[in-house]
């Protein structure tokens, strides 16, 4: 499983999106995001591809999470 980031610009505004993404290497896994940012850029807001990473426990805060940041 892996997590690919994107860029969303819409005007002056910006923001952030995660997606998980389901691929065998993290090369299949950028090319899959990078052709979903160039199919969702067909409205206002623009998407740019930022990266991919692995994930273990994608976008997940449970009691493993909040012991790693010392809590």
């Amino acid at each position: 499983m892996y997590m690919a980031e994107f860029k969303l610009r819409f005007g002056d505004r910006k923001w952030y999106v995660r997606r998980l993404v389901e691929a065998s290497s993290v090369e299949e896994a950028e090319e899959k995001a990078k052709r979903y940012a160039e199919l969702m850029n067909r409205g206002e807001v623009k998407w740019e591809f930022s990266y991919v990473i692995e994930a273990g426990r994608p976008l997940i805060i449970g009691d493993e999470e909040l012991e790693k940041l010392g809590a």
